[in-house]
């Protein structure tokens, strides 16, 4: 194990964020760099528990414990040669995921849980830093193809994989470049895109190709596609956005997350010199509590936004870990990301029940109320209704599967499960034989590690079909789920 005595002697520490007055000045990522000694230390408070929960609360199965003796024993090469066992990009992880391994951590039950997050990351950015991560070309072509279309973490990660399986891999992308939700839905001061690009470029070493700006189903029929190689991965994500039929929807001035953030990452990328959607002197409204909408405010309030507000249906999270959430579960707690800390209010247990606008057809306020939640439903509480200034508003309620009116699911006559996924059995296969499905638009919404896991066991599965056997490994499935979508 690291340090037998870690766990008592050494407090849980992280990275301190750059002040608020600063941060907001730039796009960067907004931590302060990490000491390397401090961070051995961190990994030595690891107990190396005789069952490590945090392996069972993480999709990926990360090999938590031993790579954090590795850390601690300043052998940071094999602790990113076990990284990379069970992850392709730790760097995405690391600074995306919300970390459930670190709410099943056993040293949480009765203390603070170890700082896996940041072991990870910066193991993976000391890795790049040394040039340890390099190209790995397969020894030999198999002589069968296979198209992965969709580039977010799940289509990379099956990509990835079956291309060192030896297979002829084309990413299909309908954006203007690869990443999918990484590039254009996470904001730069989240994780700068310069992480993103390198992986890239080491996917297209290894022989990866991409083809960006093809949508799949209206550019190139899904049926010619099928035809043309041996086997299809669909990674293309839960796109359909939870819309807000109040009155006054068709105002103005009101658009879905994703409408907007793509928008302010391609400014940074310099595509736009500004952002056709702009929060630039605006109060600026969000509706949803979640990390979407968390999004929205850091970046509302980098370009100016005359005030933010965000609004959630569900009451307040309490501040410990509540009763009906026990360890090792993931529990709904209140949290206050980065975002939070540097700008807007946040008001609990609303519902939104109209959008007012101006003469000119632009929303310019919101009318909202109070809600109890009474036998599983939402009920408004008289006498509390008020409106608010808003003239951007901003739809982070989530999303509720694939689009299905895109023409890939209809072309391949693909079924669909009772929430609306394209269904798959145990192997990741759709009802057709030689086509597979992987993360969101298979499993629903879910978290980034859940989706890089499904990539690979997706890989598994379709390196399977194409020859007979696979040595590709599948991710480990959790026997204890956390308690999110």
């Amino acid at each position: 194990m690291a340090d037998p005595k870690g766990f008592m002697t050494t407090p849980r520490e992280t990275p301190v964020r750059r002040p608020v007055d600063l941060r907001l000045l730039d796009w960067r990522e907004v931590y302060e760099p990490f000491p390397p000694s401090r961070l051995e230390r961190q990994a030595g408070r690891c107990m190396d528990c005789g069952i490590p929960f945090c392996h069972h609360g993480c999709p990926l199965g990360n090999l938590i414990p031993e790579w954090n003796d590795l850390v601690w024993r300043h052998d940071w090469r094999d602790a990113a040669d076990r990284l990379h066992a069970t992850n392709n990009f730790p760097e995405f992880t690391g600074r995306l995921c919300p970390a459930p391994c670190e709410a099943a951590c056993v040293l949480g039950i009765n203390a603070d849980p170890v700082t896996i997050k940041q072991v990870e990351v910066e193991i993976i950015d000391r890795a790049f830093a040394s040039g340890w991560v390099v190209p790995l070309p397969p020894a030999a072509a198999s002589g069968r193809s296979a198209a992965v279309i969709g580039s977010g973490p799940a289509g990379l990660a099956a990509a990835q994989q079956l291309t060192r399986a030896g297979h002829a891999v084309t990413v299909f992308e309908r954006d203007d470049a690869p990443g999918g939700l990484l590039r254009y839905g996470i904001p730069e001061f989240k994780m700068e895109k310069r992480h993103l690009n390198r992986r890239i470029e080491q996917m297209r070493a290894e022989g990866t190709k991409f083809r960006t700006g093809v949508a799949i189903g209206q550019d190139i029929l899904a049926s010619a596609l099928r035809d043309r190689y041996d086997a299809i991965v669909l990674a293309v994500g839960a796109t359909k956005a939870r819309d807000l039929p109040v009155p006054g929807r068709e105002l103005g001035g009101i658009y879905q997350a994703m409408e907007y953030l793509p928008l302010a990452n391609k400014v940074v990328e310099g595509d736009y010199v500004t952002a056709p959607i702009t929060a630039e002197g605006k109060h600026v409204v969000i509706i949803g509590g979640g990390d979407t909408g968390a999004d929205c405010l850091g970046t509302a309030t980098r370009q100016g936004a005359a005030s933010v507000t965000q609004l959630e249906i569900m009451p307040r999270p309490a501040d410990e870990r509540p009763s009906a959430q026990p360890w090792p579960t993931y529990p709904m707690i209140y949290r206050v990301s980065s975002a939070h800390e540097e700008n807007g209010e946040r008001v609990y247990a609303v519902n939104t029940t109209e959008f007012v606008g101006d003469d000119h057809g632009n929303v310019q306020s919101l009318r909202l109320t109070e809600v109890t939640l009474e036998n599983g439903r939402f009920a408004p509480v008289p006498g509390t209704e008020r409106e608010i200034p808003a003239q951007l508003i901003l739809l982070a309620m989530g999303f509720t599967g694939p689009e299905r009116d895109n023409g890939l699911v209809g072309q391949l006559g693909l079924e669909l499960d009772e929430r609306g996924n394209i269904k798959r059995d145990a192997e990741y296969r759709t009802n057709l034989p030689n086509v597979f499905v992987a993360g969101d638009a298979g499993r629903g919404q879910s978290l980034i590690v859940w989706a890089i896991a499904e990539g690979r066991s997706a890989a598994a599965g379709v390196d399977r079909y194409l020859a007979g056997v696979t040595t590709l490994p599948t991710a480990i499935a959790p026997t204890v789920r956390p308690l999110m979508v």
